[in-house]
C-alpha cells in the first residue's frame, strides 16, 4: 500500500491506495509532456480569477511567478516527478503550493482536472497542428519545386500498374502534390474546431465562482469557449478528427512510398535517391534499401490502430468524463509524433529525388503507350471510335508478335489495318506528341504541368498568408 491518501482528492477515503492501483492509474509517465499547457493554462485562469476578484493580485502575481519557476525547473530536469501525484496537474499544484504556500491551493478554485486536461489536450494540439502545417507546406513546396523541374520529362503512366499512357513526371508529382493539399485544407478545419475552450465547465456542470470564460479564452487564444459544460470535459471529437485526418494523409504518404519503393529498383530504375535517406545490407555489399519511405509505408498501420483505438475509447461511454479518457493521449500523442516524423522525412527527401529521365523514357516507349493516341487519331480521321477501337488493337497484336511499337511500324505495316492511317500518324505516336497533345487544364502536357505548379505555389502562399 502506498504511504497516504492523494492530498488533492483523499478527504473522504480511510486507507492509502493500493500500490499497485497508484501505478496503474497514474497517467504522469506520458501526460507530463503537457507541462507547458497545463502551466499556461493555470496562469489564464489565475489571471482571469483575479480580474474577477476571486484571487487577489498579490495571489496572483505569486502562483505566475511560481509557475514560471515550475517550468523552468522542467525545462532543466530538476523537476520531481512523482507516480503519487497521479498526473501532470497535481504535481505541478503539489510544487506550486510547497514552493508559494496556500496560495498556491487556491490555484484550483472554479475548475476540475476534467476541464483542465480538456484544455491542455487542446492547447497542446493546437500547437502541433501548427508544427505540421509547417511541415506540409515544407512538403507541398518541395513538390512543386520538383514538378517544375521535371515538367518536360516523359515517364510511363499507370492504370493495374501496367503501362497505359505516357505522362510527365512533373504531372505525376503534382498529383501527389493534390493529395497533400487536401490533407492540408483538412488540418485546417480540423484545427477550428479543436480551438475551443473547455475551461470553465470545472467537472460537468460548471462552478458557482463568477468566473469570465470570455477572458479566460482571450488569454489562451481560443476562438471562444464550449458551450456545454457537460460536453465540453467529455468531448473527444476533435482528437479522433485529428487522427482521422492523420491516417489520410499517411495512406497518401504511403501511396507515395509504395510508388518510391518501386522506382528506386533496379526493375524500374526510374530515380535515385540520395545516400543520406537509404541504409544498407548487413550480408549483401551491393544493396542501396529504400528504408526512409518503406518505413513511412509501414507506420501507416500505427496510425490507422490509434484513429480505432480513439473510436472504441468513446462509443459507449455516458457523460460526462470517464477514467476511460486517460486513455486518449498515448494514442493521440503517438500520431502526432509518427505525422511529424514522416512528414520531416519527407519534406528533406522530396526536393532530392534525382530522376532517371532515360530509363522513364524508355519505360515509356514500352508496352504500346501511344495505343489511344492511334484511336484518338482515327476518330479524328471519321472512324466510328469502337472501330477505331478494334484496329488499334490489331495493331497491338501484331507489334507484340513482330516485337515492335506501334513509332516503330512503318507506314505500310499501319495501313494494314486501316486506309486512315496516313504520314501524319507518327506525330501522335511519339511520346513527345502524346503528351503535348494533352494541352488542357488538368492534362500532362509540359505547359500544362508548369501552369499548374504555379497555381499550386499561389494557392500554398494564399493559404499561408491566411494563417498569418
Amino acid at each position: 500500500m502506498s504511504q497516504q491518501t492523494n492530498q488533492s482528492w483523499g478527504g473522504r477515503f480511510s486507507e492509502p491506495t493500493d500500490a499497485f492501483v497508484e501505478q496503474f492509474t497514474a497517467s504522469v509517465n506520458f501526460d507530463r509532456r503537457l507541462f507547458h499547457h497545463d502551466i499556461r493554462g493555470s496562469i489564464a485562469h489565475a489571471t482571469m480569477l483575479a480580474r474577477v476578484g476571486v484571487l487577489t493580485l498579490d495571489e496572483r502575481d505569486a502562483i505566475i511567478q511560481g509557475l514560471g519557476e515550475i517550468e523552468r525547473e522542467i525545462e532543466e530536469g530538476a523537476f520531481p516527478w512523482s507516480v503519487a501525484l497521479e498526473d501532470v496537474h497535481m504535481n505541478i499544484e503539489a510544487r506550486l503550493t510547497e514552493k508559494i504556500g496556500i496560495t498556491g491551493k487556491k490555484l484550483h478554485t472554479g475548475r476540475s482536472r476534467n476541464d483542465q486536461i480538456a484544455t491542455d489536450i487542446r492547447l497542446y494540439l493546437r500547437d502541433e497542428i501548427d508544427a505540421i502545417d509547417a511541415e506540409l507546406a515544407r512538403l507541398r513546396d518541395g513538390l512543386i519545386e520538383l514538378a517544375t523541374r521535371e515538367a518536360d520529362t516523359i515517364m510511363p503512366g499507370f492504370t493495374h500498374l501496367q503501362t497505359a499512357q505516357p505522362v510527365t513526371f512533373g504531372h505525376h508529382l503534382l498529383a501527389w502534390q493534390e493529395m497533400v493539399a487536401r490533407d492540408h485544407e483538412r488540418l485546417r478545419d480540423c484545427r477550428k474546431r479543436v480551438n475551443v475552450m473547455p475551461l470553465g465547465a470545472a467537472a460537468l456542470a460548471g462552478t458557482t465562482y463568477p468566473i469570465d470564460r470570455h477572458v479566460t479564452a482571450e488569454l489562451l487564444g481560443f476562438e471562444r469557449p464550449a458551450e456545454n459544460s457537460l460536453d465540453a470535459v467529455s468531448d473527444r471529437d476533435f482528437a479522433i478528427e485529428f487522427a482521422a485526418l492523420a491516417s489520410l494523409l499517411l495512406m497518401h504518404l504511403s501511396r507515395m512510398s509504395e510508388e518510391l519503393v518501386l522506382w528506386t529498383s533496379a526493375q524500374f530504375d526510374f530515380i535515385d535517391l540520395p545516400d543520406r535517406f537509404c541504409t544498407g545490407s548487413s550480408i549483401m555489399p551491393q544493396k542501396k534499401n529504400p528504408d526512409v519511405p518503406e518505413l513511412v509505408r509501414g507506420k501507416s498501420g500505427r496510425v490507422y490502430g490509434h484513429l480505432m483505438s480513439l473510436l472504441t475509447l468513446m462509443k459507449s461511454q455516458p457523460l460526462a468524463y470517464n477514467k476511460d479518457n486517460q486513455e486518449d493521449k498515448e494514442p493521440l500523442f503517438d500520431t502526432l509524433d509518427t505525422v511529424k516524423g514522416c512528414l520531416r522525412a519527407f519534406a528533406d527527401m522530396i526536393p532530392a529525388i534525382e530522376a532517371r529521365a532515360d530509363s522513364m523514357y524508355e519505360a515509356a516507349r514500352r508496352g504500346f503507350s501511344t495505343a489511344t493516341d492511334l484511336a484518338d487519331y482515327l476518330v479524328r480521321a471519321g472512324v466510328a471510335f469502337r472501330d477505331a477501337h478494334e484496329i488499334v488493337g490489331q495493331s497491338v497484336a501484331y507489334g507484340i508478335e513482330q516485337g515492335k511499337d506501334l513509332s516503330e511500324m512503318t507506314l505500310d505495316e499501319l495501313r494494314q489495318f486501316s486506309a486512315a492511317i496516313d504520314e501524319d500518324v507518327f506525330e501522335v505516336l511519339t511520346l513527345e506528341g502524346s503528351v503535348a497533345a494533352r494541352n488542357h487544364i488538368g492534362g500532362t502536357a509540359p505547359d500544362q504541368v508548369r501552369a499548374a505548379a504555379q497555381r499550386a505555389r499561389d494557392a500554398l502562399s494564399a493559404l499561408m498568408e491566411a494563417r498569418a
